[in-house]
C-alpha cells in the first residue's frame, strides 16, 4: 500500500525528513508516535487531500527514512517543535493544522501553544492535553509503579530497550501492537507486571493478526525498524525530566485554537493513572474544543483500528474551520 503514496524529503532544523505528500490547499500535517510512521497515517492521507487539503506526513526524526541523530537531547521536545516549525517552513506556509497521535500530539499540543502563530488547528489522537503538573511524568510514573514495571521507565537506561527490540523487531512490533490495541484480551499484560519484566514479556504473539494491519502492512514497520533501529525513537522518553525543566512554560497555557480529540474506548493511555481516567474533562484545557470522538471497542492504534470514524471525525473537525 505504501507505493500508493508520493514520498518527498525536505531540509528541516538542520536535518532531512521525510514525507508523503498528497493535495493542494491550506496545509495539515500528521505527526505520528511511537513506535510508528508516515505509514500510521495510510487511511487518512488521500480521504483529507480529497476534501480539500495538502496533506504532509512526515516520518519523525528517528524514524524510517527521516535522519537519526544519536544524542538523546536530539529528542526533546524544543527540538521536536523546531522541526514541526521548520517543516511549515520548509512547505513555504505560515500556519498548519496539526494532528497528531501518541507521542504525536504531545508535540502537536505544545507546539500550538509555544508557538501559536504557526498553528491554525490542532486534532489530537489518544493523549488529551494536561495541564503542566508539579513534577514530570517521568517522575510522576516512577512514584505510581513503585514495585512494578512501566515502560517508559523501562527505556530510561540508554541501551536496554533497544537490544530487547532489535534482537527481533518482527515479533516486538507484533507483540506491541496487538498488546495496545483493542484486539487485547486484558491490559493486564501492559500495566500489571512484576519491576523485573522486560519489555515484550508475557506479551502475546498472535497466531494471525487482527485485519487493521495486513501482512504487508506489517512487513513495512519492519522493516523500516530494522534498518533504523529503535534508539532515536526511545530516546523521546528520556527527554521528559529535561522537557519539565527546560520548557517551563510547557502546559501552562491552554489551546486557544480551534482543537480536537479522538482516541478508542480501550486505549490503555486512558489508564496509566490508576483510577483515574484521563479521557474525562477533555475541554478542561481546550478553550475551543469542538469535536470529541471516543471510538467503542478500538484501542490505542485508532486511526489504523478504526479508519472510518476517524476520518469521519476529522473531516467533520476540518469543515469547522474557516
Amino acid at each position: 500500500m505504501h507505493q500508493q503514496f508520493e514520498l518527498q524529503t525536505f531540509k528541516v532544523n538542520g536535518i532531512t525528513l521525510r514525507a508523503a505528500v498528497e493535495g493542494t490547499g491550506p496545509l495539515v500535517l500528521l505527526v505520528h508516535g511511537w513506535p510508528e510512521l508516515w505509514y500510521s497515517w495510510r487511511h487518512q492521507i488521500k480521504p483529507i487531500a480529497e476534501a480539500g487539503y495538502r496533506v504532509v506526513a512526515p516520518d519523525m526524526r528517528g524514524y524510517g527514512g527521516s535522519d537519526k541523530p544519536h544524542a538523546v537531547e536530539a529528542y526533546d521536545m524544543a527540538t521536536l517543535m523546531a522541526d514541526i516549525v521548520g517543516l511549515i517552513d520548509a512547505l513555504g506556509e505560515e500556519t498548519a493544522i496539526l494532528v497528531g497521535h501518541d507521542w504525536g500530539a504531545p508535540i502537536c499540543w505544545n507546539t500550538a501553544t509555544l508557538h501559536a502563530r504557526r498553528v491554525s488547528a490542532v486534532a489530537c489522537l489518544s493523549v488529551p492535553y494536561r495541564k503542566r503538573g508539579e513534577i514530570s511524568a517521568t517522575e510522576l510514573w516512577r512514584r505510581i509503579y513503585v514495585g512494578k514495571f512501566f515502560y517508559q521507565l523501562y527505556f530510561q537506561d540508554e541501551g536496554v530497550a533497544e537490544a530487547e527490540l532489535e534482537a527481533d523487531a518482527e515479533t516486538a512490533l507484533r507483540k506491541i501492537y496487538f498488546a495496545l490495541s483493542g484486539n487485547a484480551p486484558s491490559p493486564d499484560s501492559w500495566l500489571n507486571r512484576p519491576a523485573d519484566s522486560a519489555l515484550l514479556d508475557n506479551l502475546i504473539d498472535p497466531a494471525s493478526f487482527p485485519s487493521w494491519l495486513s501482512p504487508e502492512d506489517l512487513a513495512y514497520f519492519v522493516a523500516n525498524f530494522e534498518a533504523g533501529g529503535f534508539r532515536g525513537p526511545i530516546n523521546r522518553y528520556r527527554n521528559q525530566d529535561r522537557d519539565f525543566l527546560d520548557l517551563a512554560d510547557m502546559g501552562t497555557v491552554p489551546v486557544r485554537q480551534p482543537s480536537c480529540f479522538i482516541a478508542g474506548s480501550k486505549d490503555l493511555v486512558r489508564w496509566f493513572v490508576p483510577n483515574y481516567d484521563l479521557y474525562e474533562d477533555l475541554d478542561g484545557n481546550c478553550d475551543d474544543l469542538r469535536v470529541t470522538e471516543i471510538i467503542e471497542g478500538a484501542g490505542h492504534w485508532v486511526q489504523q483500528e478504526a479508519p472510518d470514524q476517524v476520518n469521519a471525525a476529522l473531516l467533520k473537525f476540518l469543515a469547522t474551520l474557516d
